[in-house]
């Protein structure tokens, strides 16, 4: 018999059992779970034994060794698994690969079958991508940049089991541009609010030279702005208030004003009215009226002007007058003059004969490109006589070319003056302008006896908008830079491509009128590269982009103060302060939302009013009615007042007007300074003025302020039967001005508590009368009558402009020939008389509104005039 199997190995996780022991048959099993993963296969040595003999199993016998293999069978439990949770591959556009990148799945099952991976697929529709079996991605189309720059695409995986990956695997696939040398990520448009200060124009600006050897950047930025009014953005002052701003001595002749009533001889040329640029078409010429500038200028004289001009049309280029001082009528001389002729500007100067005949420096010439380059360029000629220097831009110029000429031999011919052609007065059947220009000129002044500065020339064509570097100390180690005078174009270069980008990040723009001409300001950034061992290596486009300067918030200036006042013609003859309370104010609105034009829905938007300082340019007092007459009135200002101050004031008897570029305190202060004489009131009874001021030559004007004076009269006629019903009258009279403009006179409320006690005094020395006698009455009424002066006087100091205040001219009236008695009836009559008196008073006020509010002042004595002279003055 057959009584047990045994098997020989190490920890084999078998075990034989014995079925039959007669036949010998067992079985081999498990002794526990058997995993493919950790071992495929088994080979053990296993061996049977018999029975034995006796009782206790001894002396059994064993059969020979038999070998046993076993392997283990495969089950597909895993799933294919990827060795990386995310895959990533950059692709250039327009390209098709064999491979972007390789994905790879692994499965932890033992037998081939199962732990092959048998198949990949792209899980995600709609993509340019297809995957073989080995997980190589390709791309099925060429790739855009433009189109899109990224792609997520999912895969899966397959074993031979057909059994999938449990979780699908992320391929992100980046799309890079085909590398182009330039400048990135910087926008085209760059804002500007006014009052902004400095913004950069590229703050994230940088370069890419895809890997190429860069040796040194060469780049320059430049900001066009030749379209905006002369060449750039400047004050927009007249040239007269632009010269005292800059400290230029004064004297300067302005040629080429504002048209107006004084200035008319520009009325008929083509403007352009915000910058005061007059166009020239070669059809037009303007006469300077006799008068305006000294016939005989002296050996130093200069002229400015703004000129843009462009190349003469024609072969044969006449010559183009700027300014030309000529023979009025039989001869053709040309005295002085300053002409374009062939791109070349000349000035022309003919001396006077005198004792020396001989001949004299008398045209110079300038060769320059910028004279025809259709440009705005400042040109100042100064001339010390015999010599002549020519600044343009603020650059000094000598003359290429002096020629000399006789002087001109003395005549009695008048000479004209003309802007923009020459007067030809002789040599042709009529006299006519010729030499006309062709171009713009501007700001052409004149200044006779005086050198302008290089200081002042400067800071006359100095641009008030322009390029600028933020941090100029931290640049950068080698970095170079330089600016045109103008600060228009920045040259910028460097060996270190992050220090150039660096320097350029701080490149901002900057302009500094508080209100800035609104629009495009176009900028262009240009570059060069060099490579180590190469001229250039790579080419960088040109950057095309724009600054929009947005409108400034439009001011509303406003002049308030005392719009009507009267005084004794006595003070006249002194001389009144006009404006003694002017004030002027700009505000600015600005609001959250858009204003409707329907009247209920613009009341329920909020409107912010806030007050701005700005400076002003002029403040005209303009007489309303007749002009002055300068034999018995005139406007008078200390000039002291103009000291320490950028302003400059001219007297006419239109007026009084005020200019030059300063506060609009210092303009209050001048204005408050302003006096009104006249030396022979009799013949005038009021006068009506206007006060008007201007920022930036009328580009933004104030109100129209008016002010009416009275001028009060004194009259000795006898005037009782007029105003008896007056005497009761509070001294106190208020009119009250309706929009109708009617006018009701009230009664003041107040009584004056030291006129009733002078009223009771005089109740009780009149019952008293009799035993007190003439002498203690006459006592009493000169006493109450100091301090009724004394009351009225403190009564009167008020200020109320909108009060219309009469002065009851009977208080103090006394005839020469009147007896105390009679005065002291007076006295009474005031309380008997008082219904009387405030029925008629308004009929009686509505006769003074029609005589303009005339009051008739009795006088009683030298002292009693004096004060009622004070009690007249009022606010």
């Amino acid at each position: 018999e057959i009584c047990a199997f045994k098997i020989h190995g190490q920890e084999m996780p078998f075990e034989a059992v014995v079925l039959n022991k007669t036949s010998g048959e067992g079985r081999l099993r498990a002794k526990s779970p058997i995993d493919c993963e950790l071992q495929k296969e088994y080979t053990f040595i296993i061996q049977a034994y018999d029975c034995g003999s006796g009782p206790g199993g001894t002396n059994w016998k064993k059969s020979h060794k038999a070998v046993v293999h076993i392997q283990v069978k495969d089950v597909n439990e895993f799933s294919p698994a990827f060795k990386e949770s995310v895959y990533k591959a950059t692709v250039t556009e327009g390209k098709i690969y064999d491979s972007i990148l390789q994905v790879e799945a692994i499965d932890e099952d033992c037998s081939p079958q199962y732990s092959q991976i048998c198949n990949y697929e792209i899980v995600t529709t709609d993509v340019p991508f297809a995957i073989d079996r080995n997980g190589n991605i390709r791309n099925t189309e060429k790739l855009s940049y433009d189109k899109q720059h990224q792609y997520e695409v999912m895969v899966t995986a397959f074993d031979c089991g057909q059994k999938h990956a449990t979780e699908d695997v992320l391929v992100r696939v980046n799309v890079k541009p085909v590398c182009k040398p330039g400048w990135q990520d910087w926008n085209k448009r760059i804002e500007y609010k006014p009052g902004s200060g400095s913004i950069p124009l590229f703050p994230s600006i940088h370069l890419e030279t895809c890997d190429g050897p860069v040796s040194s950047i060469h780049t320059t930025i430049e900001l066009q702005t030749n379209y905006i009014g002369k060449g750039c953005d400047r004050e927009t002052y007249s040239e007269k208030s632009l010269q005292k701003l800059c400290g230029a001595s004064s004297g300067a002749i302005d040629l080429l004003p504002s048209p107006s009533a004084t200035t008319n001889w520009t009325a008929g040329l083509l403007m352009d009215n915000n910058d005061m640029i007059f166009r020239f078409d070669g059809k037009q010429g303007a006469k300077i009226p006799d008068g305006i500038v000294p016939k005989n200028l002296t050996d130093q004289f200069t002229i400015t002007l703004w000129m843009k001009h462009g190349p003469s049309p024609g072969l044969r280029a006449e010559k183009e007058t700027i300014l030309c001082n000529s023979d009025k009528t039989e001869m053709n001389r040309h005295h002085y003059a300053l002409y374009v002729h062939n791109c070349r500007l000349v000035f022309l100067l003919r001396k006077d004969f005198d004792q020396a005949d001989t001949f004299r420096p008398a045209e110079f010439h300038w060769k320059l490109d910028q004279i025809c380059d259709k440009e705005w360029h400042y040109y100042v000629v100064n001339v010390e006589f015999p010599v002549v220097t020519l600044y343009m831009d603020g650059t000094t110029y000598e003359p290429y070319l002096v020629t000399n000429d006789w002087p001109i031999h003395p005549s009695h011919i008048a000479m004209q003056l003309t802007v923009g052609a020459c007067w030809q007065g002789g040599e042709v059947t009529k006299p006519r302008f010729a030499q006309y220009f062709h171009g713009s000129l501007a700001s052409l002044t004149i200044r006779p006896g005086k050198i302008e500065s290089q200081k002042v020339i400067s800071c006359l064509q100095a641009c008030k908008e322009g390029l600028d570097i933020n941090s100029l100390e931290s640049l950068g180690q080698g970095i170079k830079y330089h600016f045109n005078p103008s600060q228009s174009v920045l040259v910028m270069e460097g060996d270190d491509i992050e220090n150039i980008n660096q320097a350029l990040r701080k490149v901002s723009y900057i302009n500094s009128r508080q209100f800035p001409t609104a629009g495009i300001r176009r900028l262009k950034v240009s570059s060069k590269v060099q490579c180590f061992g190469e001229d250039v290596c790579i080419s960088i486009p040109d950057i095309d982009a724009y600054v929009m300067v947005f409108q400034a918030n439009e001011p509303k200036i406003t002049i308030s103060g005392m719009d009507h006042f009267a005084r004794p013609a006595a003070q006249f003859e002194r001389g009144v302060i006009l404006l003694p309370d002017i004030r002027i104010v700009s505000t600015v609105t600005k609001m959250e939302h858009p204003v409707d034009s329907k009247e209920h829905d613009r009341a329920n938007k909020p409107v912010i009013l806030e007050e701005m300082l700005h400076n002003l340019d002029f403040c005209d007092l303009l007489v309303i009615g007749a002009e002055l007459d300068p034999e018995q009135e005139c406007l008078e200002l200390d000039h002291v007042e103009l000291q320490g101050k950028h302003l400059d004031a001219t007297n006419s008897t239109a007026g009084y007007s005020i200019y030059g570029v300063d506060s609009m305190h210092n303009y209050e202060q001048v204005l408050r300074q302003i006096r009104y004489r006249n030396w022979y009131t009799s013949a005038t009874f009021d006068r009506k003025f206007r006060v008007k001021c201007s920022e930036l030559n009328g580009r933004y004007t104030s109100n129209e302020f008016n002010l009416e004076v009275n001028i009060l009269h004194s009259s000795n006629s006898n005037i009782m039967d007029h105003v008896n019903h007056m005497i009761v009258q509070p001294q106190f009279l208020q009119s009250v001005h309706h929009p109708e403009g009617s006018i009701s006179a009230v009664h003041s409320s107040v009584v004056p508590s030291v006129a009733t006690v002078v009223i009771i005094i005089c109740v009780s020395i009149l019952i008293f009368i009799i035993t007190l006698g003439v002498y203690r009455i006459r006592t009493a009424h000169q006493h109450s009558s100091g301090d009724n002066e004394g009351s009225k006087e403190n009564e009167m100091d008020w200020d109320d402009s909108a009060l219309t205040i009469t002065i009851n001219p009977m208080e103090k009236y006394e005839k020469p020939h009147q007896t105390e008695e009679e005065s002291e009836e007076e006295d009474i009559e005031d309380e008997d008389e008082d219904t009387t008196s405030a029925e008629s008073d308004e009929s009686e006020e509505e006769e003074e509104e029609e005589e303009e509010e005339e009051e008739v002042v009795v006088q009683k004595g030298d002292k009693q005039n004096a004060t009622r002279q004070e009690q007249l003055e009022w606010d």
